[in-house]
């Protein structure tokens, strides 16, 4: 008998997505929204039983609102499931090698590796050197033609854009200058540093005219696995893998990415375009929205999946507090919480996990827009968690 493993997956998730569908919505409202509504706070919140899919709290779930960070948990599980935990990204070195010297230029194609630093190019230069490489009678030569010319996302006019590099398939130290400020000339960052570190290796360039010399791989260098990837972009918000992700997950452009993560959702788990609403990997667009359900239901299938849902939980921050101290300061809650939280101006966001005292496990996510704060939605956590 023939075993189809994706017709599989999409009945598992369709099963998922039902009990979600099915479970009954929450009628009274709850105590703790009043107080947020006087101050002209938006709620879409809910906490779900992870194994019956059954609603037990909350508010207005399927209300769609500016998700914030939040966003990372749609762009990385639909990334992760697709490309799987140990994809890499490559970055590669070419040329003409006749007998230890190159002739013509030494170019160097970037592969979208988000994480392609000091210490990375180093090792792709020693690469280049022990092919027995000492001159190259060209010039160095970055290329960046893997994407399109895009470098901010959709939707970042109005938002915090001024904390995220460009965004370019041969990024270099996170396009921050030794300061650790954003380049706003990002080539010239990528060849100085290029330039330094071959030369420390001993690789010189005479600058020739290179007359379009046919060129074949040299060396290359692969990214850290996504599964590493994501946990940088989950558990510190990383905004910058993100989005690099999101524009080779689309081939080299901002808007197939998107596209392929909202087919991905309406493929696996029945979720349209307008419930999975984003214009960016990242969450920094105001113009993305996501209800409570929608990001519960993204959770719950995570969780359920053999496949990459133990490399995606395990990517979220917990309280307790990892990678970083968090804000909230209940011991109560030290690791039974893993989550996803979320900041723009007038958003504050949360969405994860909760292990119950009496050992069960429940989703949750909770979005506030308007006059909120993160004690708003830390407040709600511990009513559910306690």
């Amino acid at each position: 008998m023939k075993y189809s493993l994706k017709y599989s997956l999409q009945n598992v998730f369709a099963v998922l997505a039902l009990a979600f569908t099915a479970s009954p919505s929450i009628t009274s409202q709850p105590a703790w929204v009043p107080h947020l509504q006087a101050r002209g706070v938006q709620v879409s919140a809910g906490v779900w039983d992870l194994a019956t899919g059954k609603i037990i709290d909350g508010y207005q779930p399927e209300l769609a609102l500016i998700p914030a960070s939040t966003t990372k948990v749609v762009s990385t599980y639909a990334i992760l499931k697709t490309l799987k935990p140990d994809y890499q990204l490559e970055t590669t070195v070419w040329g003409d090698l006749q007998q230890g010297a190159v002739r013509g230029d030494l170019v160097v194609k970037g592969g979208g590796d988000p994480f392609l630093t000091n210490e990375h190019i180093w090792n792709l230069a020693r690469q280049v050197k022990l092919r027995g490489i000492s001159r190259v009678s060209g010039r160095l030569r970055l290329d960046q033609g893997a994407w399109d010319s895009q470098r901010y996302g959709a939707g970042w006019e109005n938002t915090s854009s001024n904390t995220t590099p460009p965004i370019l398939p041969l990024s270099v130290n996170f396009n921050r200058d030794k300061n650790g400020n954003i380049s706003r000339n990002p080539e010239k960052l990528a060849m100085d540093v290029f330039t330094e570190i071959f030369g420390d290796v001993g690789i010189s360039f005479a600058g020739q005219e290179d007359n379009g010399i046919e060129k074949k791989l040299i060396a290359s260098y692969k990214s850290p696995t996504l599964h590493v990837l994501t946990n940088s972009v989950n558990k510190i918000s990383n905004n910058f893998i993100a989005e690099m992700l999101v524009k080779n997950f689309g081939g080299g452009s901002w808007a197939s990415g998107v596209a392929r993560v909202q087919e991905f959702y309406k493929d696996n788990l029945n979720l349209t375009q307008e419930e999975v609403r984003i214009t960016d990997g990242s969450g920094l667009s105001k113009l993305n929205r996501l209800s409570a359900r929608t990001l519960s239901t993204i959770l719950r299938a995570a969780w359920h999946d053999f496949e990459v849902g133990p490399e995606f939980v395990s990517s979220l921050k917990y309280i307790g507090a990892e990678p970083y101290e968090s804000r909230i300061k209940d011991p109560n809650l030290t690791r039974r919480v893993r989550c996803k939280t979320g900041h723009l101006d007038n958003v504050d966001t949360m969405c994860g996990y909760i292990h119950m005292p009496d050992g069960n496990v429940r989703v949750f996510a909770i979005l506030l827009n308007g006059p909120c704060t993160g004690p708003d939605v830390d407040y709600i956590l511990k009513l559910w968690a306690n």
